[in-house]
């Protein structure tokens, strides 16, 4: 793989967890005419769901050998993946937290699908661009190898994310 392209997926995925990091601990205050941004979780978890279907939609084309439409649904994933993010980055740099309200195991079964949730959704950062980069290049090989590895781990994340949202919606604002 070129340095350069190494170098940058090194830095976009160490990037994206500081800035969410850093955003999350030091919000903005958002004004009464900015109350659009409490439309933003709604918004995302509309995206994930749609994420999460295309990536199984990715996976039917590309074992049907329907490479233009696995193409085609994996790139959609991965720019509704970018259109999340910057909604995600936009609301928590603007909204308080929320807190989830549930007691008992549900508390046990939230929690532990947003730990991991969060854990893998930085974690698959790097593979997601490995397996976009050589897609792009054509190095099927190495993409299948990078794909085997992140293709779980992004549904999983895709999937939690909407499954936390429903879990948390009732104590929004």
């Amino acid at each position: 793989m070129e340095r350069q392209y190494r170098n940058w997926i090194i830095v976009i995925s160490l990037a994206i967890p500081i800035l969410v990091g850093y955003l999350i601990y030091q919000p903005l205050v958002v004004s009464p005419e900015d109350s659009w941004v409490f439309l933003l979780p709604h918004i995302n978890a509309g995206i994930n769901t749609l994420t999460s279907v295309l990536l199984l939609l990715g996976l039917f084309f590309i074992k049907q050998k329907m490479i233009e439409r696995h193409r085609v649904c994996m790139l959609s994933s991965f720019l509704l993946g970018c259109i999340f993010l910057v909604g995600y980055v936009i609301y928590h740099s603007s909204a308080p937290s929320t807190s989830f309200g549930g007691e008992g195991m549900v508390r046990t079964v939230y929690y532990f699908l947003l730990i991991t949730h969060i854990i893998l959704a930085i974690a698959v950062v790097p593979f997601v661009l490995l397996a976009l980069y050589h897609a792009l290049k054509n190095n099927v090989s190495r993409h299948r190898r990078i794909a085997k590895i992140a293709y779980p781990i992004w549904l999983y994340v895709s999937v939690t994310g909407v499954v936390v949202y429903f879990m948390i919606s009732p104590y929004y604002q």
